[in-house]
């Protein structure tokens, strides 16, 4: 129980303010502890009047490197075409 109510203290602990335009610094040390980096993409959610912020699964593999070869076309077309050649 002890180490429960330290984590609790911890957590209770790290604050921050709400700026003008709505924008909130997460503390570093929480940052550093769930692994939130810039970049992270966060989705928001309200539950019984608690914020929660999750880690968004990201995008696929494959968006992710979509157009790294110079080509402006999708999988789609690359699959069309070399379906065509036959």
């Amino acid at each position: 129980m002890y180490a429960f109510s330290v984590i609790l203290s911890y957590m209770k602990s790290m604050k921050s303010r709400v700026a003008e335009r709505g924008q909130v610094t997460i503390p570093k040390r929480l940052r550093d502890r769930l692994g939130v980096k810039p970049g992270t993409v966060l989705e928001f959610s309200e539950e019984r009047g608690r914020l929660i912020a999750v880690k968004s699964g990201g995008t696929d593999p494959v968006t992710e490197v979509y157009g790294c070869l110079g080509k402006k076309i999708n999988t789609d077309t690359v699959v069309a075409q070399l379906r065509a050649r036959r």
